[in-house]
Parts: C-alpha cells; structure tokens; sequence
C-alpha cells in the first residue's frame, strides 16, 4: 500500500498534471487569438493605406476648392465696390437735375397758380365794378 506521503506525492502530480493541461490550452487559445489579431492588423493596414491616399488626395482638393473660392470671394467683394461706386456715380448725377427739374416745375407751378388766382382776383373785381 501506499503511504502518506506517496499519497500526498500522488495527488500532488495530478493537481499538477491538469494545471499543466488548463495552462496548455490556455497557451494554444491564447496563440490562436494572437494569429487572428496579427491578421486583423495586416488587414487593416492594408486596407488603411489606401484610404489615407484617398483622404490626402481629398483634402489636396479641397485645398485647391478652398483657393478658388478665396478668389470668387476676392472678385466678389471687387465687383461689389464696383457697384457701389457706380451706384454713388449715378446717384450724383441723376440727383443733382432731378432736383433742378423739381425745383423748376414747382415754380413754374407756382407762378401758374399764383396767375390764375390773380386773374381769379381781376376777373371778381371787373364784375364787381360793372
């Protein structure tokens, strides 16, 4: 028969013996787990590369559409003080015979009016006189 300390020996390398198994197969998931994950990231850096070339080639054209409406931009505020000045050009010189005109007509009808009643005035005191 086995003693004590056999006993203790044996079950001692059992315990052993199945730490060992759990720790194996924890070791193979482990390696399977880091094979899938090396392969995901060569993956990704293959797929990663060309759409960083597809982004740095957006961002050149957006640069350059960005620089075209800087121009427009540019042109625009040119043609707007065109415009404004033009505007302030048409406005002196139109003004300055409309009001003449106005000032014209509204003596002309004044003096109109200012005869009329006149002759308004003449023609009560001829028939008052007769």
């Amino acid at each position: 028969m086995l003693t004590g300390g056999e006993v203790a020996a044996l079950i001692a390398a059992v315990v052993w013996t199945v730490l060992v198994a759990f720790l194996c197969v924890a070791l193979v998931r482990l390696t399977r787990l880091l094979s899938e994950t090396t392969k995901v990231v060569a993956e990704f850096g293959e797929r990663a590369r060309p759409m960083l070339d597809e982004m740095a080639a957006t961002v050149e054209r957006t640069g350059a559409s960005l620089d075209r409406v800087d121009e427009i931009t540019a042109n625009l505020a040119t043609t707007t003080e065109d415009v404004s000045t033009m505007t302030a050009l048409t406005r002196s010189v139109v003004t300055g015979p409309l009001v003449k005109v106005a000032s014209f007509s509204y003596g002309v009808r004044r003096v109109l009016g200012q005869r009329r009643a006149l002759a308004l005035v003449r023609g009560r005191r001829r028939r008052e006189r007769r």
